[in-house]
């Protein structure tokens, strides 16, 4: 068997165009610092928070429990963050994986970052680390044809699921 190539010409122009745009500097409207400001916490659907990091429910979740831990400063890359700021990060990213077992009894756990544009991050300048359960054959045909993902609960019953169950 060999690999097929599909040529996508009209690529190059999002990549030269878009894609090689700094984030902006300065001044910026950041996704997870009006997050990290919201209050109280139920509205921006804050899980916890710790001295350099909070924890956060994905708005666009892969699966039902999907959050994000990102770190309260605003930086871009995991090297960038202090000892101590990587070190509360994770120390949420547990937390999460605690509370994302108990509330859900999923068959495994996705952790990962996204770090950079290449890589996929929606929200380049910031670092954030996605924590979800997942099932073995939770993924299916709607995501592959139909661009839709289909999600038992509400956000916000995720939301209170997790939050019932978070480590203290």
């Amino acid at each position: 068997m060999s690999l097929e190539r599909i040529w996508a010409g009209w690529r190059t122009t999002y990549i030269d165009e878009v894609a090689t745009q700094a984030p902006p500097e300065g001044d910026h409207d950041c996704l997870f610092e009006r997050l990290a400001a919201a209050t109280p916490d139920a509205e921006g659907l804050i899980l916890a928070r710790n001295v350099h990091a909070f924890a956060v429910m994905n708005a666009y979740p892969y699966t039902s429990g999907h959050l994000m831990v990102a770190p309260l400063r605003h930086e871009a890359t995991l090297a960038g963050l202090s000892r101590d700021e990587a070190a509360a990060v994770m120390a949420l990213v547990q937390d999460a994986n605690t509370a994302v077992l108990a509330a859900y009894a999923p068959d495994g756990i996705n952790v990962g970052a996204n770090i950079g544009r290449a890589a996929g991050a929606g929200v380049p300048g910031h670092v954030h680390i996605h924590v979800l359960p997942r099932w073995t054959g939770d993924t299916n045909f709607l995501t592959t044809i139909a661009e839709a993902r289909v999600l038992p609960e509400p956000l916000t019953k995720s939301y209170d699921k997790l939050r019932a169950v978070w480590p203290t």
